[in-house]
C-alpha cells in the first residue's frame, strides 16, 4: 500500500513484557480509537507492513497490544519507534469543517502579509491546544536560523475551508496566532 494512503494513528514507544507485547502512544481523538481496526500497519517512511491485532488494551497512559508474528521481547524491541497507521479508506469520512491531523501535514503556512513560514511537518496535543510544527523551507531557514529550527504554533479551533487545503493563513499581530477560517480537527 502506498505511503500516501496511510494515516498515522500512533507510535510504538517500547516493548511491554517478554512475550512480544508493544506499548503504543495513540494520536487518535478517542484514546482507544485504534481498537476499531483489526489490522494495523507498522512502519515509517516508505516501509510499511500489515499486522493482525491479536489483543489490545488500555494500560495506564498507553495502549498495550499483541500483534500476530511478534512473539518475543527482541521482536518487540525491533518495532520501537515505528508508527501505527491505517489506510485512509478505512477511516470514517470527515464531516463538514473537520480534518484529520494527517491532512494538515505538508500544508504551507503564511501570515496575512503573505510571509511564508514553511510547511506543517507535525501536529501534537498539549492538553489545552493543538500545536502545529512548521519547518521553514531551506531558503527561509538560511535567513532565519542556520540550524533549520522549527516553529511551534498554537492551533486554535479555527481555520480551514471544507476539503483538502494547500495553505493556511495566520495572523501573528500582537503576539496572537489566529487562523483565518473555522476548523474542527480529528486526530
Amino acid at each position: 500500500m502506498a505511503v500516501n494512503d496511510m494515516v498515522v494513528m500512533g507510535r510504538i514507544v517500547a516493548p511491554y513484557g517478554v512475550f512480544g507485547w508493544l506499548k503504543i502512544v495513540p494520536d487518535t481523538e478517542a484514546f482507544d480509537g485504534l481498537f476499531d481496526y483489526d489490522n494495523w500497519w507498522l512502519g515509517k517512511g516508505d516501509d510499511w507492513r500489515e499486522m493482525v491485532v491479536e489483543t489490545a488494551k488500555v494500560h495506564n497512559d498507553v495502549i498495550v497490544v499483541k500483534l500476530k508474528g511478534i512473539d518475543d521481547r527482541d521482536a518487540a524491541l525491533a518495532c520501537k519507534g515505528k508508527q501505527i497507521a491505517v489506510p485512509r479508506s478505512q477511516l470514517p469520512e470527515a464531516e463538514e469543517n473537520e480534518y484529520y491531523w494527517s491532512d494538515l501535514i505538508g500544508v504551507r503556512v503564511k501570515n496575512l502579509q503573505d510571509i511564508d513560514f514553511g510547511l506543517i511537518v507535525d501536529v501534537f496535543e498539549t492538553g489545552a491546544n493543538d500545536v502545529l510544527v512548521v519547518k521553514p523551507d531551506a531558503e527561509i531557514a538560511i535567513s532565519a536560523d542556520k540550524d533549520g529550527a522549527k516553529y511551534l504554533m498554537q492551533f486554535p479551533n479555527m481555520g480551514l475551508p471544507v476539503g483538502r487545503c494547500s495553505k493556511i493563513f495566520i495572523d501573528c499581530s500582537f503576539g496572537i496566532l489566529a487562523i483565518s477560517l473555522p476548523i474542527i480537527i480529528k486526530r
